[in-house]
């Protein structure tokens, strides 16, 4: 009797995460990996979320020229199609953004955290430093915003659903040259230490109203 028993279920509470390689990548990574490295060489670098490596200020779209444009219009356009009012309508959004560099090298990584003050963050790799290969590590990983419980209580189980594989654990994205990923800018994220031997180059980016 009970196969008999017909049961809906909701996916509730999801959390959007886009990714997507940007078709001119090409043309775009040399001239953003020569500018933030000899950014790099001459400027000073801040220090919030990363554990070595390099990071810009926040003024890149100051200084990164038409690449760094074109990225930051790529990400807009997809908060665009993933952005509606509260009553599901379409909403026009004229977008505030800053953005800043990263370069990170053996060992180096950015301890979770999140980005107060924005509705959507994301990043953009520049160069993967090693091909996409997951064995460099340098896994862009995003927590559970549900919290540990499931996964403290019963971590051998998991919910039998779209994405139910891992409850209160964390996701990843590899990253990959010429990836563009977006995130609510809430969602706990870091990036695990890169074992590469080259260098890992990235912009980092916030998108407000």
């Amino acid at each position: 009797m009970q196969n008999d028993l017909k049961v809906q279920v909701s996916a509730l509470f999801p959390t959007p995460v886009a990714a997507l390689p940007l078709p001119d990548a090409a043309q775009l990574n040399p001239a953003l990996k020569s500018l933030i490295l000899a950014r790099r060489q001459a400027g000073p670098q801040t220090s919030a979320s990363n554990l070595g490596g390099w990071q810009s200020g926040w003024d890149m779209e100051a200084w990164g020229g038409p690449q760094t444009k074109a990225v930051l219009e790529a990400a807009k356009a997809v908060a665009d199609k993933l952005t509606v009012r509260r009553d599901g309508q379409p909403a026009q959004i004229a977008w505030r953004c800053n953005c800043w560099a990263n370069v990170n090298g053996p060992g180096d990584s950015n301890e979770f955290h999140c980005h107060p003050g924005s509705f959507w963050s994301g990043a953009y790799y520049v160069d993967d430093g090693g091909s996409g290969n997951p064995e460099m590590g340098g896994a862009f990983e995003m927590m559970d915003p549900r919290g540990p419980g499931p996964a403290l209580y019963a971590p051998h189980l998991a919910y039998a659903m779209p994405q139910g594989l891992s409850p209160g654990s964390s996701e990843t994205l590899q990253p990959r040259s010429g990836l563009l990923i977006l995130f609510p800018a809430w969602l706990l994220h870091q990036v695990r230490p890169y074992r590469g031997n080259s260098l890992r180059i990235s912009i980092a980016f916030n998108l407000s109203i």
